[in-house]
């Protein structure tokens, strides 16, 4: 075994952005969407509705998102306690979502840009199961089909129809807007609804994405219920509706992968000879085989990086053994994925 310090220009940082299906269904596009009874009617039914791919018993039925309701006001789910006003599930919903994403308890949710911009009370959420996706959603990708009394909408994110990123808080943001792929392409009003804003929001690093109900009731005919001490999980329910009627859901997930490359290079006149101790007579310290005296050939068989505790950190094994004498150098690149 014989060591050789890299230098600095053996080592190189390189980051690739990797996309891939998000469903379990491992199809780019949702078509059928299914509830469970038992989540419906548990504690956390008051709360939101989770989504399975498919009917069928467990452990093929796994949660693809869920749907909640938000109401600043309270409105539209039923009161903890009749005895205190306006503390229900939407509002817990809407307190949760606002520090999660304004991180401000004083700010309200702004949907649109410029001057066509809404500031409603209340919005619905769909939040993707965690497992689901990798580091984030990929923009872009998001197409998503609802049936509304009103006729059919089509919604996906605008990240290709703007050239500089956007945040609330430290979230990167898109607009979701009439469209496909990313793009308004060339419908009216950019893909934003007039005197509503968009039709929600977008956050890829949050899994997350917010329906304005104002534009999905001007368009779709999708209306979210805002009667006070109302029944838990009517508007949970409406909007599943909505998403089962469109039966089309498409969206991938992303990651940015990290690799270190480390250029190990061996040198005509380096790594020739053995330490391997039965080359070597052991009485006299001489070489037994006269002929790798000269000329010896050495097989590369395996790369171990070191610290300067000489610690080993890491090890490449090479797919066949490489042969190595003073004619050949040879060049190994070893790749580290992170």
């Amino acid at each position: 075994m014989s060591f050789k310090r890299y230098d600095a220009d053996d080592f190189l940082v390189s980051s690739d952005s990797i996309t891939s299906t998000l469903w379990s269904t491992g199809q780019p596009t949702l078509a059928e969407f299914y509830t469970s009874s038992v989540q419906q009617a548990g504690s956390s039914g008051d709360f939101y509705l989770s989504v399975y791919q498919t009917g069928s018993s467990l452990p093929n039925s796994v949660p693809q998102f869920e749907i909640a309701y938000a109401d600043k006001l309270g409105s539209g789910s039923s009161y903890y306690n009749n005895n205190v006003v306006g503390k229900s599930p939407s509002l817990s919903i809407y307190g949760q979502y606002r520090s999660l994403i304004l991180e401000d308890e004083n700010k309200d949710f702004t949907f649109g840009v410029g001057t066509n911009v809404l500031t409603p009370e209340n919005f619905w959420v769909l939040s993707i199961e965690r497992s689901r996706y990798k580091e984030s959603l990929f923009p872009g990708s998001l197409n998503l089909k609802l049936a509304g009394s009103s006729g059919d909408l089509y919604l996906t994110d605008n990240s290709n129809d703007i050239n500089v990123n956007t945040f609330i808080g430290s979230s990167k943001v898109y607009q979701l807007i009439s469209g496909s792929n990313g793009t308004a392409g060339s419908l009216a009003n950019s893909g934003f609804v007039a005197n509503s804003g968009s039709y929600g929001l977008v956050f890829p690093e949050l899994g997350t994405i917010l329906l304005n109900p104002d534009a999905l009731n001007e368009f779709g005919g999708i209306t979210a219920v805002r009667t006070a001490n109302s029944v838990n999980g009517v508007n949970n329910t409406t909007l599943f509706d909505a998403i089962n009627g469109g039966a089309s859901f498409k969206l991938n997930s992303q990651e940015t992968i990290t690799s270190d490359y480390i250029f190990t290079r061996a040198r005509n006149s380096e790594f020739n000879y053995t330490q391997n101790p039965t080359f070597i007579s052991g009485s006299t310290g001489e070489v037994i085989y006269s002929n790798f005296i000269n000329n010896p050939q050495t097989y590369i068989t395996t790369i171990g990086m070191y610290n300067d505790s000489n610690e080993l950190l890491a090890v490449a094994k090479l797919s066949r053994p490489l042969i190595k004498d003073f004619t050949k150098e040879a060049l190994v690149r070893v790749k580290l994925d992170f």
